[in-house]
Formats: C-alpha cells, sequence, structure tokens
C-alpha cells in the first residue's frame, strides 16, 4: 500500500466526511476539499528539486496535506524538528540529507524567532499564488474515477522512502531514519487491526508530526483508515487540548506520559471520557498517572512501546489483554526476540536482555550511514538498544535503554529499576531522572536528580528494602525543571552534562 495512494481512495470514498478539523485554525476540511488541497500542493512542489523536500509546519491541515502533497508529486518529505534549535535543525537535516527546499510557515517562524534560511519557502506564499484556475483543475480531477486520479500522480513502489524522520538525539546527534510505504503502511495495519481501529473513529491529533507516533498513529492511520482527525499544534497547552477532548468527543487518542499527566492536571472530570482508545508511549507510563485518569474520567490508559526505526508500534496493551507496568503484546506480523547482552543466545522467560525486532515495519536503515546501520541490524533484526524481557503469559516489560544499564561492582544495574523505585517514596510533583557519573579511579557512581529538596536519608532507607545497596543513589542533586525533549521525554544526554558540571564545580 502506498500512503499518497491510499488517501486518494478515501477521499473519494468518503468526500463530504470530516478529514481535518483543524482546532487552530478553526478549518473544517472534508475529504473531497482535502484532495483538492493536495492535488494543488503536489502541483506547486512539482517545481522543486526532485527527492528530498522539507516539511517544518506545525500539526494542523496544511502540515497533513503538505505531507500528502509531496508523496503525489514524488517528493520524499524530511520532517523537521522545529521545538528546539530549528535553525540549527533545518541546517543539520539539509546538510545530512543534501537538499535545499523546506516548506514552512511565516507563522511559526515569527512564534519561534526562527530566521528564515536559504531554502525556506513559505506555505502562505505558495497558497496565495494559487490561482482560480489551479483550484477549478484540482476539483475537476477530483471528479475522475479512482483510477484516474491514481494514474495522475506519483506512483512509486512499496519500498519507496515515505519519509525521513530523525532519532530525539537524546544520547548522540540525531540520526535520519529512512521508513519507507511498506514500514508505515504494515504497521497502521498490524497495530489498527490490533486495537480495532475503523474509519468510525475520531482521533485527537495533538502531537507533532516530525516525531513518529504523530506521524504514523496522528497523521497516517486517520487518512489511512477514513477517519476524522481533530488537530491542534500543542500538545503543551493541556486545557486547550482538555477542553478540545470534552467538546470534540474524541474516541482515540496516544501520547506521552508526560503530555499526559498535564491533561489530568489541567483538564476537568469528564473530560476524556470518550476516549476508548488511550495509549501512552515513549516513555515510562507510571502507575498513578494510570490510576488517575480512571478515578478522573473512568478512562483505561495503556501502555506501548515502540521506537522511530520500527514505524514505531512494536507492542501494546489492549483492553483485552492488559497488563498495567508492562510494555503489552507484541502486535500481529512483528517478531521479538530478547538476547543475552553477552552471549546473543535467547533469554530465558523472566530473564532481561536486549529486544531485538524483526518484520515489514523495520526502517530501511540511517540516511547515508551504513555503519550505524549495519551496528543496529544484522539479517533483518533491529536492536532496539532496549532492554527487556517476556513474562510466562507473553506480556513484553520494558528494563531501560542498554545504555542506561551500568556496571558497578561487576554486577549491570538498571538506571531505570533505580528510577522507578525512587518515584515510588517522592513526594507528590517531586519528578526524578537517574544518571551514571563515570569515575576512571572510584569507579562508576549512580546519581539521582530531583525537581525539589527531599529527605534522603528516610528515602534511601526505603530504597534499600528494594535495591541493592550497589543500586543506591550516591547523591541527591536538584534541578528545579529537568530538560525534557519535544517528544515529552527526559534529556538524560543533557542532565548527564548538568549533573557532571555541577560535581565538578563542588570539587572544584
Amino acid at each position: 500500500m502506498l500512503l499518497h495512494q491510499q488517501f486518494v481512495r478515501m477521499a473519494k470514498k468518503h468526500g463530504p466526511k470530516l478529514a481535518i478539523k483543524d482546532k487552530t485554525t478553526n478549518r473544517d476540511v472534508t475529504y473531497s476539499r482535502a484532495l483538492i488541497g493536495a492535488l494543488i500542493l503536489s502541483s506547486k512542489f512539482k517545481k522543486y528539486d526532485e527527492g528530498f523536500i522539507g516539511i517544518m509546519i506545525p500539526t494542523s491541515a496544511g502540515c497533513a496535506l503538505a505531507n500528502v502533497g509531496a508523496l503525489m508529486s514524488g517528493r520524499i518529505p524530511v520532517m523537521i524538528n522545529y521545538s528546539t534549535g530549528a535553525e540549527a535543525n533545518v541546517k543539520y537535516a539539509q546538510n545530512k540529507c543534501g537538499f535545499k527546499t523546506v516548506i514552512t510557515s511565516k507563522a511559526l517562524l515569527e512564534k519561534i524567532d526562527c530566521p528564515v534560511v536559504d531554502g525556506m519557502v513559505l506555505i502562505e506564499d505558495i497558497m496565495a499564488s494559487v490561482s482560480t484556475g489551479d483550484k477549478l483543475k484540482a476539483a475537476l480531477k477530483t471528479k475522475l474515477p479512482v483510477n484516474m486520479i491514481l494514474n495522475s500522480i506519483h506512483k512509486g513502489d512499496e519500498d519507496d522512502t515515505a519519509a525521513i524522520l530523525f532519532t530525539s538525539g537524546s544520547e548522540k546527534d540525531p540520526k535520519a531514519v529512512q521508513l519507507s510505504h511498506r514500514n508505515l503502511a504494515s504497521n497502521i495495519k498490524d497495530f489498527g487491526d490490533y486495537v480495532n481501529i475503523t474509519e468510525s473513529d475520531v482521533l485527537l491529533a495533538n502531537l507533532v508530526f516530525f516525531h513518529i507516533f504523530g506521524l504514523t498513529v496522528n497523521l497516517w492511520v486517520s487518512f489511512c483508515k477514513g477517519m476524522t482527525m481533530v488537530s491542534y499544534a500543542n500538545p503543551l497547552d493541556f486545557q486547550t487540548v482538555s477542553k478540545i477532548a470534552r467538546e470534540e468527543k474524541p474516541t482515540i487518542m496516544v501520547g506521552t506520559p508526560s503530555f499526559f499527566w498535564g491533561y489530568l492536571q489541567k483538564s476537568e472530570p469528564g473530560d476524556f471520557k470518550t476516549l476508548r482508545l488511550m495509549v501512552a508511549g515513549a516513555d515510562k507510563c507510571p502507575d498513578a498517572l494510570r490510576e488517575g485518569y480512571e478515578k478522573k474520567h473512568g478512562v483505561t490508559l495503556l501502555e506501548g512501546y515502540g521506537a522511530t526505526e520500527t514505524s514505531p508500534v512494536v507492542s501494546v496493551n489492549s483492553h483485552e489483554f492488559n497488563r498495567p507496568g508492562s510494555i503489552g503484546k507484541v502486535i500481529p506480523n512483528v517478531q521479538v526476540r530478547i538476547e543475552n547482552f553477552e552471549t546473543g543466545e535467547k533469554c530465558k522467560t523472566g530473564e532481561v536482555g536486549k529486544i531485538m525486532v524483526k518484520g515489514d515495519l523495520i526502517m530501511k536503515g540511517y540516511y547515508n550511514d551504513p555503519e550505524l546501520t549495519a551496528e543496529c541490524m544484522n539479517d533483518g533484526w533491529y536492536n532496539t538498544g532496549d532492554m527487556g524481557y517476556f513474562d510466562a503469559d507473553d506480556y513484553l516489560w520494558h528494563s531501560g535503554r542498554f545504555k542506561r544499564f551500568v556496571k558497578i561492582g561487576g554486577e549491570m544495574v538498571s538506571l531505570v529499576r533505580v528510577e522507578n523505585t525512587l518515584e515510588q517514596f517522592l513526594p507528590e510533583g517531586v519528578l526524578c531522572c537517574v544518571v551514571e557519573v563515570a569515575d576512571e579511579i572510584k569507579g562508576a557512581s549512580i546519581i539521582a536528580t530531583v525537581t525539589k529538596e527531599v529527605d534522603k536519608a528516610a528515602i534511601l532507607k526505603k530504597m534499600s528494602a528494594e535495591l541493592p545497596n550497589i543500586a543506591l543513589p550516591k547523591q541527591f542533586l536538584v534541578i528545579d525543571e529537568l530538560p525534557m525533549m519535544s517528544t515529552g521525554k527526559i534529556d538524560f544526554r543533557t542532565v548527564s552534562k548538568i549533573v557532571n558540571e555541577m560535581i565538578g564545580d563542588s570539587e572544584a
């Protein structure tokens, strides 16, 4: 299945149905109008270089249709992160993937105070250049039978790249992930079938499309299934998102735990009660968050697992199979193997090892980086860099990033486990992040960062009942506001840097 062609089929099937309810611009776009818009953008994009085309537009009807229009014109969307360092991110993407044109928005550039970079084309200027003739031509084309429309747009192959996304860069420089139509389409089908997504669902799309969770589950699931997408550009506007949920009555919503915390705190009881499917991913989901949604909204918050390189969904809890704390059962047509990190042998039930994934969801590779690709891919298996295990009932459990395991006294200690234990004993509203500080002479030590001063002695006493001494934090440091990435994950790289500077200053 080619994504842009599936969109055409859905647009023809659901003509008068609402495709996008854009709550940022207060525009309602039917499938018929969406098809006209995508065809117009496709014709405009054809005058730019073939190959890659950057897209840096907030979550909106404009961004969704720019993606479709790019693929219709034979261009490949390169999704650019505008939330932090937009100017640097544009130049990094242009340099990494060797392209020039970036479709962006004047309103966005002004809002984030980003200068116009060479190669930027403003969507406002493109729309201003649309003539009555352009509109008539596109509108007439939409009246043609499906096959004739499909013959008039880019065809391509399932293994063609459908998008380039950049990894979060929480551990090192962002990598350019090539995802094909086959990758994304297989994930949409397998995830959609597993949790029973249908065209009658209404999806609250509040995630950014430059992140895989947003691109697949908010944008393409909606278009490929013929659903209505209610879009809003700012996931951090917790009160407004809660109000939209109350008014628009969506049935599906996905997000990160940090975003869901915000909605829980700013919402009124029952705002999210119409959601039949609410999935948290990209970071661990605390029990208190699940309990909060059950109590305040009567909704079960389910946890899933995935990665940019896996398009993204690997496993997810469903209403039928839900084991809170786990990351759910592996979705259909996906293979997961837990490997011993030293021997490479398959781990026994309950034994923690590397999470390896295989299937049509696995990326084509990192663009222009065969060495990095070879490091994480072997015989079709992708090494996620995560550690985990299967329980006796085939639920998958996440034990943390391999890089978030540290060897102390010859033992492998999971920083995530230390974090999870610490979280249980922190006062309400206090966040934490646990990092490793290397020392060639004394050996590695574990440092806990918290957002407020806490009773360290009392907390360590409670933690010692659940963890061995080598896993207990050696120090507690206060960082008032833990640095976050645009995806809602804690930025471990920056936290480690801050901790090392704080320790260096205290020793100086």
